[in-house]
């Protein structure tokens, strides 16, 4: 958290502070880590948006948040299923959403706007844009970038009390 010591010693915190911040990763076992990174300092109520080029490493970079959160299972793409739910340590759910194949949310639209609302829930969401005005303004952005074959550049952008 960013603090802000002011005249006579007293501390305010900046939660609305935006933040932004770029990183390279290498292969796809530094981009797992990242993740992991991620997932073990979540608590619930986050949300966390991925964006990329379809193979451009968001769900290597979910099963690492999927690790930080201790969950054991494979976590798979749900690219097919639209959405896959885990639990996760300390009685929190990771709500991983796809919206690739879909031009319209439809009914997923109130799915996920009551994982979004959940504060027990970790909601992460690919290709968001068709669900644009159910995302809360205060979410976590990461943009996943090629550089080459196996190496990404990781654009994280967020409220500096989400990050």
């Amino acid at each position: 958290m960013l603090t802000l010591y002011c005249k006579g010693g007293t501390k305010k915190a900046l939660g609305d502070i935006m933040y932004r911040m770029q990183l390279e990763v290498k292969n796809q076992e530094q981009t797992k880590s990242l993740g992991e990174k991620l997932g073990r300092s979540l608590s619930g109520g986050e949300v966390i948006e991925l964006i990329g080029d379809v193979g451009g490493g968001k769900t290597t970079f979910v099963k690492g948040i999927a690790t930080g959160l201790g969950i054991d299972e494979d976590v798979q793409s749900p690219s097919f299923t639209i959405s896959r739910v885990y639990d996760a340590r300390d009685d929190l759910i990771l709500a991983h959403y796809d919206f690739y194949r879909l031009a319209d949310p439809g009914i997923m639209r109130d799915e996920l706007y009551e994982a979004i609302n959940n504060p027990g829930t970790i909601t992460v969401i690919e290709w968001a844009d068709v669900v644009e005005g159910v995302l809360p303004p205060k979410r976590i952005t990461i943009r996943f970038e090629a550089i080459s074959e196996d190496e990404r550049r990781l654009t994280i952008k967020g409220a500096e009390d989400l990050l």
